[in-house]
């Protein structure tokens, strides 16, 4: 990780009807919570999962849940926290040692 707080900023262009709007309002919220924005590649093959590995983010910010599937949203949470703007949810990653 870095030394400040960095998060993917990620806009599912098939799911967005204004994805000009939905990168700013992502890129305001992740300016309020603290972190610096990155951008995945868009010309990028590679599942969100591996872009958010290979980025070695804090977090992945979305514009809303319906931006990522839940099987989707499973991986990303092994290792990144998923932000959302609206409706505005938080979901902490998975804890390496949870019901031990």
């Amino acid at each position: 990780m870095r030394n400040r707080p960095t998060a993917l900023g990620y806009v599912d262009l098939d799911v967005s009807t204004s994805p000009a709007w939905d990168r700013a309002q992502v890129q305001r919220l992740a300016r309020h919570l603290g972190y610096l924005v990155v951008w995945p590649d868009v010309t990028s093959i590679l599942p969100l999962f591996d872009q958010v590995r290979a980025a070695d983010v804090d977090a992945v910010v979305i514009p809303g849940p319906d931006h990522l599937g839940p099987l989707e949203l499973n991986r990303v949470m092994n290792v990144a926290d998923v932000e959302t703007v609206l409706p505005r949810l938080s979901f902490a990653r998975w804890s390496i040692g949870a019901g031990r």
